[in-house]
């Protein structure tokens, strides 16, 4: 089974190691490297070349904001970028959503919560824990006009070339509840891949990069 490569970024040496722990347990997961600072992620990701990188927000020297966004733009780092975070950070959050990052994950998440986060970040798709979801939604999703002035410039405009059919709408609307494939097949009695397609399909038709921009657009246009 392919080995995803793993970098560890948090300032808390412990967290750290937790995260190895739960991490190495699995077989096709491998940690690669460690890094206490933003900075240090920049260099040990270069040596290492991590398919994924779990990214702490508040660190001495470099914060996880700063350092998604020169990762993301390193040419020779080709990898994504996993936020772990608290409730504390939103700010953080709502800013490296616009940074590029791939996935959030709060900090009280169960073991295998993360395990799921890894994988799925590391599979190209992107991901938010519940209850960021409805932060992301609320700042992102023009619920007034501050919070529609904050929209970040990542999320492109709605431009549908041809309409959802009623079943991509309907996977729209559950992508939009944080629901991931596997439970939208549980909940639609159909298969993960089946699933997989109709999510693939959603996001060419509305020209989002992936699943969080699929939420802001779908909640801005009245799709959710």
């Amino acid at each position: 089974m392919p080995e995803l490569r793993v970098l560890l970024v948090d300032d808390h040496a412990m967290m750290r190691a937790g995260f190895r722990t739960i991490l190495t347990l699995e077989d096709d997961i491998d940690v690669v490297g460690e890094a206490s600072t933003g900075l240090e992620a920049l260099a040990v990701a270069r040596r290492t070349r991590p398919d994924v990188i779990c990214m702490d927000v508040q660190m001495p020297d470099m914060d996880g904001l700063e350092a998604t966004r020169r990762l993301l733009a390193d040419p020779d780092v080709d990898a994504a970028v996993l936020i772990v975070t608290t409730f504390d950070s939103d700010d953080y959050v709502f800013a490296a959503l616009a940074a590029g990052a791939s996935g959030f994950l709060l900090k009280n998440a169960g073991p295998e919560e993360l395990v799921a986060a890894v994988r799925v970040v590391g599979a190209g798709d992107a991901l938010l824990a519940p209850e960021v979801t409805r932060r992301v939604i609320e700042r992102f999703a023009g619920r007034g006009g501050e919070a529609a002035a904050s929209l970040p410039p990542r999320v492109p405009p709605l431009t549908l070339g041809e309409p959802l059919t009623d079943r991509e709408s309907e996977v729209l609307r559950l992508v939009a509840e944080a629901l991931s494939n596997a439970e939208i097949a549980a909940r639609l009695f159909i298969g993960e891949a089946t699933v997989k397609t109709h999510v693939s399909n959603v996001l060419q038709k509305l020209g989002a990069r992936d699943r969080v921009q699929a939420v802001v657009l779908a909640h801005r246009h009245g799709l959710a």
